[in-house]
């Protein structure tokens, strides 16, 4: 075997990796009652609304596309259709479990204050609560569409973390699949 096929990839070729997210698309029902709960009460900006006409799986369709933006210019991105067949036809599937969810890195104090607006607000279907995670600290939060939002908070020793978890990634995982499901998070 060459150098070439041992190695990871990365290490190998010049990649080129992607900047960063452009945007996470999802559909909702109400773009106003989303509005409030991204703009109002999480905090991020609405930074557009396309309304546009356009022929998707050969049907001409009316949709509104609101994007609320995130600090290194990325969004979230919100689909409502004008026909009600068509926002059943393109609803986004709600699978229940936790691990379906979008995550953000944020500072302590941007955790705490965003805590403190989603209990004001009230919303029982929010459903904030912290875990911590060893490596980090995050808060999830339910949006109005029921997407789940983690709101992560990494451990003041992150680059030491994640420099040692680079390292034994693939060994982890072949162990893993091999059958040891023993924990290796030694901050939790």
């Amino acid at each position: 075997m060459t150098q070439t096929q041992t190695q990871p990839r990365s290490q190998t070729q010049a990649q080129a990796l992607p900047l960063r997210l452009h945007h996470h698309a999802w559909i909702t029902d109400d773009q106003e009652a989303n509005r409030r709960f991204y703009e109002d009460v999480i905090g991020l900006p609405l930074v557009a609304t396309w309304t546009e006409r356009e022929v998707m799986a050969g049907v001409e369709r009316a949709y509104s596309h609101a994007l609320y933006g995130l600090a290194d210019g990325s969004a979230l991105a919100f689909f409502q259709f004008a026909d009600p067949e068509d926002q059943e036809e393109f609803r986004t599937g709600i699978n229940t479990t936790p691990l379906r969810h979008i995550a953000f890195k944020v500072e302590a104090d941007a955790q705490d204050a965003l805590h403190e607006r989603v209990v004001a607000a009230g919303s029982a279907d929010a459903n904030p609560h912290v875990i911590d995670h060893g490596f980090c600290v995050s808060l999830y939060v339910t949006d109005p569409n029921g997407l789940i939002l983690e709101f992560v908070v990494d451990h003041p020793d992150v680059e030491k973390i994640d420099a040692e978890q680079r390292v034994t990634a693939r060994a982890d995982l072949a162990r893993w699949l091999a059958g040891d499901h023993t924990t290796n998070n030694r901050w939790r």
